[in-house]
């Protein structure tokens, strides 16, 4: 039930995102059962590549705790993430990585590739996906097929 709360959670900055024009992808970074930080996707507006909503919440989850690695907090992210955000949850030593929907074009969890399960790596997050993953895909749905009406009609 927890897992849940915490989805919603990342949902709700994904709607955040969505009202800003931006790919709706909201997450969240727990630690102890209370919710550290909180992010969604910004690359557009904030002109930064690396914006995105994993990447946001761990900046605000480090700047919360002082600290920039994030031992024992789990990251609740509503799609796969991508091998950049991987990369920074790897550094954070996130603990363990819940995703709502898969990603076949960039998730790097299972779906194009799967970064958690390389041996080689320093890091290794345990990683669980599709946790409302209905609701996840189907948000990120709405806004690609909203963004496709205005631009034929445009």
């Amino acid at each position: 039930m927890k897992d849940e709360m915490f989805m919603r959670a990342a949902l709700e900055q994904a709607h955040l995102a969505g009202a800003c024009d931006e790919v709706p992808v909201g997450a969240v970074v727990v630690c102890e059962g209370e919710i550290v930080g909180r992010g969604f996707n910004q690359p557009i507006g904030r002109h930064d590549p690396t914006a995105h909503a994993e990447v946001m919440a761990l900046r605000d989850a480090a700047a919360r705790l002082g600290n920039y690695r994030l031992p024992g907090c789990e990251l609740y992210v509503t799609l796969e993430p991508c091998v950049m955000c991987s990369g920074a949850i790897m550094h954070a030593r996130i603990a363990r990585v819940v995703y709502g929907a898969r990603d076949p074009k960039t998730g790097v969890a299972g779906s194009v590739i799967d970064l958690y399960a390389e041996g080689r790596l320093n890091h290794h997050a345990s990683i669980e996906g599709g946790l409302l993953a209905e609701e996840c895909g189907g948000l990120l749905s709405s806004f690609f097929a909203a963004r496709r009406r205005r631009t034929s009609v445009a």
